[in-house]
């Protein structure tokens, strides 16, 4: 037996908590199609944000590590599969959408640029007079009009509530500044929760990363109170000799507690606040998925550790610069010769100025054509 979309969005709305997104109450695309005989809007909308070439090309974007530091870091897609996975697990256990959490958490990370947080600082500071870069806001535009694979419009044709969690999203280092969709509605529980799967994802790994890179020590982390409360529970003693399987049982189990973590503290958030539909959420002046006091601190200093520690290390920074250079003298060879650029890019010249189709373009390369290029346009001896 086959069950069909509206089957679905019937068990929906008998299963999932009062205040979640339903499938059928979605506010719909900018431009109207035929529904699916047996997929949802998230669903389907899950689905386009896979097949896009955006999303492929995350497999060679940097997380921490640059792909030429090895095979087994952790890429910008492996991230977003990870914060998909929790972000559906905290979905799961608060009774709202998995889908539409799902779509969000696999379309958070399609804009930014290759090589991380230093590629989009780089951007940024070339584009200051023309707009300027921020990756939340290029993984709306790409969804919105850069991918084309319809014939009657040009983007992805999103659901409204996938666009609206695309442009409200938030972490430590990732701040919102939404003019649109509504701002002063807060997202939905959906879309607040792939703020925090974004955040667990990325933090937990980028330990492990760290870890596994010898850029970081056991030893280092003496003082950490996440990490003592972990190896004390999982009874491990990194001065005895610390193993790759010492390090999986740690971060799976710092992983677990702030999930746990997450969810109890937002099922308390719910109750206190006497929340019963999706408009008392809206209604509120902040978000309602959190952690706990105690988590929190705990999570904030070992963010805090990271950033000291791994992402300000001289091999980190010595990545940084490189990736700055390569992105600065592409951008700055491309605005300067723009006859250089494919016909393809050179014809989108018109419609989006010189700089933001250059930043474009640049934005969409992986860490590995970025240095290709780098090396055709600037070492003599390569072929172009």
């Amino acid at each position: 037996m086959i069950i069909s979309r509206a089957e679905i969005e019937t068990q929906e709305a008998e299963r999932l908590a009062p205040y979640a997104m339903c499938s059928r109450d979605s506010a719909g695309r900018r431009w109207e199609e035929d529904e699916h005989p047996y997929r949802t809007v998230y669903q389907r909308d899950r689905d386009r944000v896979i097949h896009t070439t955006a999303f492929r090309r995350l497999e060679y974007k940097t997380q921490v590590f640059i792909i030429t530091e090895g095979d087994y870091y952790r890429t910008r897609l492996t991230h977003t599969v990870e914060v998909a996975q929790i972000g559906r697990t905290i979905a799961r256990a608060l009774r709202v959408n998995e889908d539409l959490t799902e779509a969000i958490c696999l379309a958070h990370d399609l804009g930014h640029s290759p090589f991380g947080h230093s590629g989009e600082a780089i951007l940024n500071k070339l584009m200051a007079d023309h707009g300027g870069f921020d990756h939340n806001y290029q993984s709306f535009r790409i969804v919105e009009k850069l991918e084309n694979r319809f014939p009657d419009f040009r983007g992805l044709n999103l659901s409204w509530e996938v666009r609206e969690g695309i442009l409200k999203h938030e972490t430590k280092y990732d701040k919102s500044t939404v003019t649109a969709f509504e701002p002063q509605w807060q997202p939905t529980l959906e879309a607040q929760i792939v703020n925090f799967a974004d955040e667990i994802a990325y933090t937990t790994a980028d330990l492990d990363d760290g870890l596994r890179s010898g850029l970081i020590t056991p030893q280092q982390l003496a003082d950490i109170e996440f990490w003592r409360l972990v190896i004390d529970e999982l009874g491990i003693d990194p001065n005895q000799g610390f193993t790759d399987m010492d390090r999986h049982r740690i971060i799976r189990r710092l992983v677990g507690k702030e999930v746990s973590d997450v969810i109890y503290a937002t099922h308390d958030q719910l109750e206190a606040h006497n929340i019963k539909t999706l408009t008392d959420i809206r209604n509120l002046d902040h978000n309602i998925v959190t952690h706990s006091k105690k988590v929190g601190e705990m999570d904030n200093q070992l963010k805090e550790f990271l950033l000291n520690n791994l992402y300000t290390h001289w091999r980190v920074m010595r990545m940084d610069l490189k990736a700055k250079r390569f992105i600065s003298e592409l951008f700055d060879a491309y605005t300067h010769s723009p006859i250089i650029l494919p016909d393809s890019v050179q014809r989108r010249i018109n419609g989006r100025g010189l700089e933001r189709t250059v930043c474009d373009y640049i934005a969409g390369m992986t860490d590995r054509f970025a240095m290709q290029e780098y090396s055709k346009l600037f070492n003599p001896l390569e072929r172009v």
